[in-house]
């Protein structure tokens, strides 16, 4: 009985893990950019610097973001597997493991498939962190979002969730 809660245990960790690697990476992958370009051999100077880190720091962002968010998932789905393949897990452990490994998924896809809505509207980019209790959708646009991008786009997401509008927060990338 106790090597079963050890399982659960490690199945809600990892959860909990990841959970929070996503949002630490969403939250501050962007602040710790550097704005060089790759293939350029010098940087300008004055107000052209400024429009060369304005140019590729949200590009930066949203690849880094994508880069981050399937390493964790990745590192997760491991360990669900893992836990998984124990020939010593009890059943409720296997469900569980086997239940966030489908949770996973289906957030994967569904992030994807906003994702492809979302830029298939004409916005320059667009990354997707979906959770337990909210859906965070982070969007690059160059002449910012008003009121009624906020509205298109939460339309999206609620049109391929089951997430209420409370739960939708909708970012701009700076």
């Amino acid at each position: 009985m106790k090597q079963v809660w050890k399982k659960r245990a490690v199945v809600l960790t990892v959860l909990v893990f990841v959970g929070a690697a996503i949002y630490l990476n969403w939250r501050y992958t962007d602040q710790t950019q550097d704005p060089k370009i790759l293939g350029q051999s010098t940087l300008v100077s004055g107000e052209e610097e400024n429009a060369v880190r304005e140019a590729a720091a949200p590009d930066d962002y949203f690849a880094t973001a994508r880069l981050s968010r399937k390493q964790a998932r990745d590192n997760a789905i491991s360990m669900l597997q893992e836990a998984e393949m124990d020939e010593n897990a009890d059943q409720s452990v296997l469900n569980e493991a086997s239940e966030a490994l489908q949770v996973l998924a289906a957030y994967t896809v569904a992030e994807a498939q906003i994702e492809n809505l979302v830029t298939a509207k004409g916005y320059r980019d667009c990354i997707t962190f979906m959770g337990d209790d909210s859906v965070s959708v982070v969007v690059a646009d160059a002449d910012g979002l008003d009121t009624t991008d906020v509205a298109r786009i939460t339309d999206i997401v609620l049109n391929e969730t089951n997430y209420t509008a409370d739960q939708v927060k909708i970012m701009e990338a700076n």
